[in-house]
């Protein structure tokens, strides 16, 4: 989110946008957008949906395309620029009152995630390259996260037979390291078929 220096809702958190320019499309304005307003460049960006309610900006007539992407913020450092008063990354089950219609559009973005995550195998991209079982099931309910905070459980046994079935994983007969707790086994996903089924698509009814 971005904390909004200008008017209207000067101050407060929105999701960074702005204008398109005459001579640019869509997905170029979008990646541009981002980095004048946060500093991230390079970020996947899929658009979802256009917005145009009528009266959705008190200066005119603006319609918005959104846009979405999963990236480890671990791997980025957000940067506040132009009229973005600050910037930083916040928890979608602990966002509240945003500017314009922003709680709108961040609610149709995560429907479309959650419907996504379900039809390709999307979350692996998340995922350090020696992962846990435990972690991949966190990364889902992560995702499947719901707008008040509360999350999705998933079946542990369910969700460890549909993921084995994929053949997606291999088991690197290695166990975790300095953990406090019983090490669990961990796991690579084969890129190939990660790919293959990203392609085609596939129901990961979880």
């Amino acid at each position: 989110m971005i904390q909004r220096g200008a008017a209207p809702y000067k101050g407060k958190w929105a999701l960074p946008g702005d204008l398109v320019y005459p001579n640019e499309d869509l997905d170029t304005a979008a990646e541009r957008v981002l980095e004048q307003l946060t500093g991230l460049r390079g970020v996947y960006l899929e658009q979802v949906r256009a917005f145009g309610a009528v009266d959705r900006h008190p200066l005119g007539r603006v319609i918005t395309i959104a846009y979405f992407s999963l990236i480890k913020i671990s791997d980025y450092t957000v940067t506040p620029a132009s009229f973005a008063q600050s910037a930083k990354w916040h928890s979608v089950g602990k966002v509240g009152e945003l500017a314009f219609d922003h709680n709108e559009i961040l609610e149709s973005c995560l429907k479309r995630l959650r419907r996504k995550v379900r039809m390709t195998p999307i979350g692996f991209e998340l995922l350090p390259p020696k992962f846990t079982l435990t972690e991949l099931q966190q990364l889902y309910e992560s995702i499947l996260v719901q707008p008040k905070g509360n999350k999705q459980r998933i079946d542990k046994r369910n969700f460890r037979k549909k993921i084995l079935s994929t053949n997606l994983l291999h088991d690197l007969n290695e166990l975790q390291a300095g953990v406090a707790h019983r090490p669990a086994k961990l796991y690579q996903f084969d890129r190939d078929k990660y790919e293959l089924l990203v392609a085609e698509g596939y129901s990961f009814d979880i």
